[in-house]
């Protein structure tokens, strides 16, 4: 059975620029204005990490105070640590999300500490969180599958997202971070979470490396699951994959809904033209193939 309504969240203004070329500041205010016009009701808008590491990102306190908001748009931001909660609270970010991996090697590599540390980390950012009324989101990359592990095991994806659940996330979003998922292993990972965590509060973060996302999701949506993330003209490539794709293009995943008679308050051309614009001051074109043929 599939849902009536899907609801996308729109990744491309941080998880997508993060891993491209430098824009300005001014193009990321016009792209998340431009998908808030869309009709894109949520938004990740910055990220609040270290300048040194990701300076594709450093002007995120600059960008969440001068976009025109929406009154029905919420703009979140990444905060991997206290000092990027309150960067983010001083910005008025509407939500933050934080993230844990289910890979004990991801995690090493990439934040330089176990599955266990990275959570006793985030425990004074949830308090912090919780007494200034500002929601959390979860992210828990390598569900199906680790560049340096392989396989992840479905109990290992069940056991984190419980955990970060049971922290105070409102949403857990389950990332296939390097694309290598396929719709079975894809339907029984979310099933096996599902089990710990209402499916009601999970959502898809599905790269497409091997061209393997909308089949995925498309499996997953029968799972009851009803929230996607994906990245406008499939911003951001793949870090561990060298010339792949990575995100999701969301112009990709709106046609496949509306198709299917599944409802996003979207508007496709809109949403097309936001890719186009920011695709332009990349100096390249859009990576979405939808996208391509309405504009060709």
């Amino acid at each position: 059975m599939l849902p009536k309504q899907v609801s996308i969240f729109e990744v491309g203004a941080r998880d997508g620029l993060q891993n491209e070329k430098p824009v300005s500041t001014q193009d990321k205010i016009v792209l998340i204005q431009d998908l808030a016009k869309a009709g894109i009701k949520r938004i990740e808008a910055a990220s609040f990490v270290s300048p040194k590491w990701v300076p594709q990102m450093a002007d995120s306190g600059e960008v969440l105070r001068n976009i025109k908001r929406a009154v029905d748009v919420t703009y979140s931001a990444l905060t991997p640590n206290m000092k990027g909660l309150e960067l983010a609270l001083d910005a008025k970010a509407d939500e933050v999300a934080i993230f844990g991996a289910a890979s004990e090697s991801f995690s090493q590599r990439n934040i330089n500490c176990s599955i266990q540390e990275s959570i006793a980390r985030f425990e004074p950012l949830m308090e912090r969180a919780k007494a200034e009324n500002i929601r959390v989101r979860g992210y828990v990359s390598c569900v199906l599958g680790c560049p340096y592990e392989g396989e992840i095991d479905v109990s290992e994806v069940a056991r984190v997202s419980e955990i970060l659940y049971k922290m105070g996330c409102y949403e857990i979003s389950l990332g296939d971070t390097i694309g290598v998922g396929t719709p079975n292993n894809a339907r029984k990972m979310v099933q096996a979470v599902s089990q710990v965590v209402p499916v009601d509060k999970l959502a898809l973060h599905f790269h497409d490396t091997y061209g393997q996302a909308l089949a995925n999701i498309l499996a997953c949506l029968e799972t009851g699951v009803s929230v996607v993330d994906s990245s406008v003209a499939g911003l951001g490539g793949c870090p561990y994959a060298k010339g792949a794709s990575g995100n999701l293009a969301s112009e990709d995943l709106v046609y496949m809904l509306h198709g299917l008679g599944i409802d996003t308050g979207i508007d496709l051309s809109l949403l097309a033209q936001a890719g186009n614009t920011i695709s332009q001051a990349l100096g390249r074109q859009t990576g979405s193939k939808v996208a391509q043929a309405l504009t060709s």
